[in-house]
């Protein structure tokens, strides 16, 4: 461990958090706190528990390297395994004591002098450390509409992410808004329990089938007996998916071979000629996220269940109402209208070297060079940061590509001095980056989640995962301030 590092903070609690505080704990770092919001760990898992919700990673690959599990039930594991993992990861490797929940931290600012971070906590109290790694993720803060009248709904509206277990949906008369990667795994739940329900779609998107399966028992016992046989199960997945960041990011024509499949996917589960068009997109495959699910069109095709293209103009206390003047009457607003994701790290306030703030300097969209340092910032490292998610493969592995980053800058940098990017290399490797975005399918003219209200996209990393991770090998001297 690095003899210049007396302690380290840790925002959140989520896979980006628990894997830094169990890499920290290894490599010999004693004084380690992670904080975290909410009651318990788990970050998204945590947090989403709708009914349906699982992962769309196969299992062997959303999970860390260096602790496989052989008795996942499925190839796409649900929500509550996936967070039973992370508790396990957290006892195993003794990192729970080192969390404080129900903690948020409110602020954070670099004393020069000392060089360290102060971090206002929401229990009033003050909490000093070396170094700071935001692993607050890109999928913690719901985002909710600005649609008129919405708080003035006579009903019971919740978020996706905020479920309401205590209301009862059987009987009731439903609205969804939004048909993204939530709402096509909780719909198909509630539709046969509920009286009516309407799904509010503003763009279509592309479902493709989810080559889901259950774990046999005998598989399981394999993988538990040889360990080698779920490293190479692991390995294939990996070597399946990793491919494809080609289509997204090179050839977008490549992405037809894929569109046939969501064509005839459509085609055998929606007879109907009029549904089936209105579920047509019309935008490029690819440019919004990809979508599986097998049971998501049946449900759709529910008589109860109706599908409205036309524009939310209002909600009114009695339910929905569309620019063409229909008022839809429901008692229940669900809102699966996902996240925030490119509001990188707030609502915290976070303040570097000469007063400068995170939240001014990221006025025209977030950057941070490797997705991981921001200049200015001495000391300050993000997981999960701009220009690091993916649209082929799993994000853990790029996760533990910026663990292990974070952990060489700690012990061949002199935090001391203050580990701070120099501007010049993050802004190239920005410009780089944006060069790049624009020859991928996510910059083919549709709005999405990626991209912030102006359109630069943030989010996304241009590549391949692999090519991040050798990008990641060695933080280089000459990249920071000395």
């Amino acid at each position: 461990m690095s003899q210049q590092v007396r302690s380290v903070a840790v925002i959140g609690s989520g896979f980006a958090g628990i894997g830094m505080a169990i890499r920290l704990t290894q490599a010999g770092y004693e004084d380690v706190t992670i904080f975290e919001r909410a009651n318990e760990i788990g970050g998204t898992w945590r947090d989403n528990t709708y009914p349906g919700a699982a992962c769309d990673v196969p299992s062997d690959l959303y999970s860390f390297s260096f602790e496989p599990r052989p008795h996942w039930s499925r190839r796409f594991a649900p929500q509550a395994e996936i967070l039973d993992y992370l508790r396990h990861c957290a006892d195993k490797y003794d990192v729970k004591r080192l969390v404080r929940c129900g903690t948020e931290v409110r602020a954070a600012r670099f004393d020069e002098d000392a060089s360290q971070w102060a971090l206002s906590l929401s229990d009033g109290t003050l909490h000093r450390t070396d170094i700071l790694v935001a692993a607050c993720g890109q999928l913690s803060r719901p985002a909710w509409p600005a649609i008129p009248g919405l708080a003035d709904f006579g009903g019971t509206v919740f978020h996706s992410a905020e479920w309401d277990h205590e209301h009862v949906l059987d009987g009731k008369h439903v609205a969804v808004v939004g048909t993204g990667a939530s709402a096509i795994q909780f719909v198909p739940q509630i539709a046969p329990r509920v009286a009516s329900l309407r799904v509010f779609q503003r763009d279509a998107p592309y479902v493709i089938p989810k080559p889901d399966f259950a774990y046999p028992p005998s598989l399981q016992a394999l993988f538990r007996r040889v360990p080698l046989t779920q490293r190479l199960s692991r390995t294939a997945t990996y070597c399946m998916l990793e491919p494809r960041a080609v289509a997204f990011t090179r050839l977008p024509q490549l992405m037809r071979w894929v569109e046939r499949r969501f064509e005839r996917h459509l085609a055998s589960q929606v007879p109907d000629t009029e549904l089936r068009a209105r579920l047509r997109p019309t935008y490029q495959f690819g440019c919004k996220r990809i979508l599986i699910s097998n049971d998501y069109y049946p449900a759709l095709t529910l008589p109860q269940v109706e599908v409205v293209s036309d524009a939310i103009e209002a909600v009114t206390p009695a339910g929905i109402r569309t620019e063409d003047g229909t008022l839809h009457e429901v008692d229940t607003l669900i809102l699966g209208t996902g996240f925030r994701a490119t509001e990188f790290l707030a609502p915290m306030e976070v303040v570097g070297r000469d007063g400068r703030s995170l939240r001014e300097e990221w006025r025209d969209g977030a950057e941070a060079h490797l997705g991981i340092n921001v200049a200015g910032f001495p000391n300050l490292f993000l997981l999960y940061g701009p220009n690091s998610n993916l649209g082929h493969s799993s994000i853990i592995y790029m996760l533990e590509s910026q663990i292990g980053y974070v952990l060489k800058a700690l012990e061949r940098l002199d935090p001391r001095r203050g580990i701070e990017v120099r501007g010049d290399v993050q802004a190239r490797w920005s410009q780089r980056i944006q060069q790049r975005l624009q020859a991928t399918v996510w910059d083919s003219g549709c709005a999405s989640w990626y991209r912030t209200a102006a359109g630069r996209n943030s989010t996304n990393w241009p590549g391949f995962a692999f090519s991040y991770r050798l990008a990641l090998r060695t933080p280089h001297r000459h990249d920071f301030v000395s």
